[in-house]
């Protein structure tokens, strides 16, 4: 068996212009910062995560996507990896924040941090910092890798972590820009990571040999799968794929360095989550082919299958027999789960379109799903097939777009992020979050068809019981009685006097901005 990973050299990349920009702290809004960022010899990278994570250029404040903080989607990645150390450069409230983040969410150990002050940050002394922080930890008994993010404000200033060496002491050094006027979301993030380690793992390969997988090379050819997904998705992915002579390789991004070298080891990739744009571009530099969507549901499994088997030069009558095998137990599955009630969708992980063709397939009547990804060509396939079955799809879906579907359809569950199900009970609507209680599931093939029907037609069941509790409640705790109140200071009395001379002022206000603005 061949012992190499055949890698098929990128091409170079073509020179950036710098533009300009003021130097702005994080005071400053998004498009200054930009600018800064752009003026201190950020251009270059900066351009690249505008082609790699488009927004609409005419957006406003309310037409992009609301997540948490960017940055965390790398954080999260550094962080779930083994003998891999993180370390951020950003405001301290930035850091704090991030960090309560990490753990919250389960992070098993330290988050490293080099503080800065305007001094620091001016004369270049954070990078000095940064670089004296780097040597300190770069320990090869501990670490394969040490991951340093940029935050908004050392990005608009310019730190250079381009500057650092490669490697010191045979630990990998990464240094990425993730700022939040730059990264559109939490999820993208993850992939600015990923596609940076990518690069780097693939360039080892094109040096010389590299470090076996820990559990060794596999004897099957791979399918390198890419996406954060439930634990046992892979697993059912690995099973579907054996009765083709294959097997289900790495998930991007990687547990540990080592894997990564597995990952690129494939025949095709599976873009199970079709943003990770600087991911697939690793792969695609390495010659390896990408198909897009995922085996969710009968019309998607059977058409993942089929291009799976197609990318790996699988035989047609093994891709048919394993059709045959899975598609009968996924309608069985789908027939004995059933979901009856009207949906609506949203949310920020990137597999709102797999949820929502699962959700169709088993009987729900969803009418709109919003993702705060991009549209991609791997996104595609899923685009195509809701469209097809009368569903909305919106990217880059702001939180406004998300109610304005909860609203006009009303339906009988709204899934989506904190605001949404906040927004949907206070309307005694029954609502779930996607990502605690959706994403984390499984999706794929079989295991996946009856995973989402028991907690969502549970949840419709309560529209009853909401409704009793509006009626029990009234207009207790809404509009002007809304919040805590102490009982020794009375009820909370409407006062209508108070509202029309504060509309009064207010109106005065702007007709006087108006003569103004006229002279």
């Amino acid at each position: 068996m061949n012992k190499t990973i055949p890698i098929v050299a990128a091409p170079a990349a073509a020179p950036s212009t710098a533009l300009d920009g003021d130097g702005m702290g994080c005071h400053a809004g998004g498009e200054k910062m930009l600018a800064a960022a752009k003026a201190s010899g950020k251009s270059e990278v900066l351009a690249q995560y505008a082609k790699d994570y488009p927004l609409d250029p005419k957006a406003g404040p309310h037409d992009q996507p609301q997540s948490m903080c960017p940055a965390f989607g790398s954080l999260r990645v550094g962080l779930r990896m083994r003998r891999t150390a993180t370390i951020l450069s950003g405001s301290a409230c930035c850091v704090y924040g991030l960090t309560f983040t990490s753990h919250f969410y389960g992070a098993r150990r330290s988050v490293g941090y080099v503080p800065f002050n305007s001094e620091s940050l001016v004369t270049g002394k954070l990078f000095e910092d940064i670089r004296e922080a780097v040597y300190n930890e770069a320990d090869p008994a501990k670490y394969d890798a040490i991951v340093i993010i940029n935050l908004c404000v050392p990005t608009a200033s310019g730190v250079p972590l381009q500057l650092l060496p490669k490697d010191i002491n045979g630990v990998r050094i990464i240094g990425i820009d993730v700022p939040g006027f730059g990264v559109p979301t939490h999820a993208e993030a993850k992939d600015v990571l990923a596609g940076a380690m990518l690069k780097y793992a693939r360039e080892e390969i094109m040096a010389g040999p590299v470090q076996a997988p820990r559990t060794g090379r596999s004897d099957k050819p791979t399918i390198a799968l890419i996406g954060e997904m439930f634990p046992a998705d892979p697993v059912i992915i690995g099973r579907m794929l054996e009765p083709m002579g294959l097997a289900a390789g790495p998930v991007v991004p990687t547990r540990e360095w080592r894997e990564l070298y597995a990952a690129l080891d494939c025949v095709a990739v599976a873009a199970i989550h079709p943003f990770y744009t600087a991911s697939i571009r690793e792969f695609e530099s390495a010659g390896r082919p990408i198909v897009g969507s995922a085996p969710v549901g009968h019309d998607g499994t059977e058409a993942w299958l089929q291009a799976i088997g197609n990318a790996a030069n699988v035989p047609q009558a093994k891709i048919d027999m394993v059709k045959n095998i899975m598609l009968g137990a996924i309608k069985g599955a789908l027939a004995k789960m059933p979901i009856k009630g009207r949906i609506t969708l949203s949310g920020y992980e990137g597999s709102e379109l797999l949820v929502a063709r699962l959700l169709v397939e088993s009987g729900a009547d969803l009418r709109y799903v919003g993702t705060a990804c991009p549209r991609t060509a791997w996104s595609e396939p899923d685009r195509d097939w809701l469209l097809a079955h009368g569903v909305h799809v919106q990217y880059r879906a702001s939180l406004e777009q998300d109610l304005a579907a909860m609203h006009e359809w009303q339906p009988d569950l709204a899934i989506g992020t904190t605001p949404v199900v906040q927004a949907a009970k206070e309307l005694s609507i029954p609502s779930l979050y996607f990502t605690n209680l959706i994403s984390a599931r499984p999706l794929m093939g079989p295991a996946g068809a009856g995973s989402l029907a028991t907690v969502i037609n549970a949840a419709i069941g309560n529209k009853d019981r909401f409704a009793a509790m509006k009626d029990f409640f009234g207009d207790t705790g809404s509009g002007h009685a809304a919040g805590v109140w102490e009982s020794a200071h009375g009820e909370p009395q409407e006062r209508p006097e108070f509202k029309a001379e504060t509309r009064r002022l207010l109106e005065k206000q702007a007709k006087k901005r108006k003569a103004e603005a006229m002279v």
